[in-house]
């Protein structure tokens, strides 16, 4: 649970260095793998990850210098990851500059629902976990390698000298 605004940012600045390393794995060519005809693709789902930032917290009443509305995916990796590390940034200190450790307890009208901010700033740390696990799936899938996020991947034990586990 996020208590106070220097919880969110050390979890938050943990969490977008994970995403970042998952994203600095796409290339451009892999943003259009899908796992199945009607499935999201790589590039959706990171766009989806980076455009819900200014979409969820614009609800707060923060603001963003990139808007919300639906847009082409990019099909250029360094424009997502742009984005992203843009956005990530500007949350920082729009929470700086607006908040305090009390509006974390203030209701705002979510999804039909009201939302303390400390839980929607939860909820946007899990929505891109969430997205980060489906990203790798597809990952593997396309051939990429897959970072190891809390701990070592697959590909990463044998950089370490030590075979991968069995499970």
């Amino acid at each position: 649970m996020i208590r106070t605004i220097k919880d969110f940012e050390g979890i938050w600045t943990e969490e977008s260095d994970r995403t970042c390393k998952i994203f600095r794995q796409l290339n451009d060519l892999s943003l259009s793998r899908s796992g199945e005809p009607e499935g999201r693709t790589l590039g959706r789902m990171a766009w989806h990850i980076t455009l819900s930032i200014p979409e969820m917290m614009s609800q707060t009443g923060l603001s963003f210098s990139v808007g919300i509305a639906e847009s082409p995916v990019p099909t250029s990796t360094d424009v997502i990851r742009g984005t992203y590390a843009l956005l990530s940034n500007e949350l920082l200190v729009e929470l700086r500059t607006h908040w305090t450790d009390q509006t974390l307890e203030i209701c705002d009208e979510m999804y039909g629902q009201h939302w303390k901010r400390g839980y929607t700033l939860t909820a946007l740390i899990f929505h891109q976990i969430h997205h980060r696990g489906q990203m790798t799936l597809l990952m593997r899938q396309a051939g990429l390698t897959v970072p190891g996020l809390f701990g070592p991947a697959r590909e990463e034990w044998s950089s370490m000298g030590m075979p991968s586990p069995a499970i």
